[in-house]
Formats: structure tokens, C-alpha cells, sequence
């Protein structure tokens, strides 16, 4: 085996650590044409092509309504922009800014839909066509998985 094609062991320990540590259900870096991803065994499935995913979300913390519970159930998740990474999803800059977008918003393409903190490093999440923002399925400080729904943009 050639040196092009080792993995770095401390650089995976290092990752496996950082996992640990910041109770994080999965990691992913890149460094050239290597790419390493860590992941904890978890219920979540990731879907190789950006097709459109039927979802269930786990159950927030403040218990939705019997009516918006299946109001969710029903939602089409064909122009859904997914969590590229597990973190925190924030819906404004800073705390007790505006929010970036809200239900209605007509967003550009590239336009910051919201930020998701991964490894204490704030990650613009841009949207990915130009349209208007139908739905927005996280709350702000809301953990987030890698590929679950966060906007729905038509």
C-alpha cells in the first residue's frame, strides 16, 4: 500500500476524540482527496442522492398538537434543504437578531437560510435555488442531524 492511500491514525483518533467529547453523533473531515467520517451507531439513515426523503424527526421537547403533529406527518419534502452536518441550528447571526428567513421570505440562490454550529464553528447553510421559503421544519438552538430537513424552498 502506497503512502497516498494510509490513513492518518492519529488524525482518526483525534477525530474519535473530538467525537467523545463533544457528545457529537457523527464527524466528517476532508483534506484533499481523503475524506474520514466517524459516526456513532444511530436510528438516522443517509441517503447516497439527494432524492427526496420521507422523514420521521424525533419529537421535540415542547410536545406539538395532535393537528400539528399530523400536519407534519403529511409535509413534502421533495424541495427540502438538507442538514449538510450534525450541529446546532440557529435562525439569526447572533442572539436576538432577526432571523434570517421566515415562512414567505423569496430567497436568491446562495442567500443564508440559517447557521448550523458544528465544533464551534458557524456554518452558513445558503439556499440552493432562488424561490420561496414554504416551510421551515427546525427551530432555532434545535441539534440537528447530517441530511434531515431543515428548509423547504419552492
Amino acid at each position: 500500500m502506497s503512502s497516498e492511500n494510509t490513513v492518518d491514525q492519529a488524525l482518526v483518533r483525534s477525530l474519535a476524540d473530538i467525537l467523545n467529547e463533544t457528545n457529537l453523533a457523527e464527524i466528517e473531515v476532508e483534506q484533499g482527496d481523503m475524506r474520514i467520517r466517524l459516526s456513532r451507531q444511530s436510528q438516522y439513515v443517509q441517503a447516497a442522492a439527494p432524492a427526496p426523503v420521507q422523514f420521521s424527526a424525533p419529537a421535540p421537547t415542547s410536545a406539538p398538537s395532535e393537528a400539528s403533529r399530523a400536519a407534519e406527518d403529511e409535509v413534502d419534502l421533495s424541495n427540502a434543504v438538507p442538514s449538510p452536518m450534525v450541529g446546532t441550528a440557529y435562525m439569526s447571526p447572533e442572539p436576538g437578531a432577526a432571523p434570517f428567513i421566515s415562512v414567505g421570505t423569496k430567497v436568491a440562490a446562495g442567500q443564508t437560510l440559517l447557521i448550523i454550529e458544528a465544533m464551534k464553528t458557524m456554518n452558513q447553510i445558503p439556499a440552493p435555488k432562488a424561490g420561496t421559503v414554504k416551510q421551515i421544519l427546525v427551530t432555532d438552538a434545535q441539534p440537528v442531524e447530517f441530511g434531515e430537513p431543515l428548509v423547504i424552498v419552492e
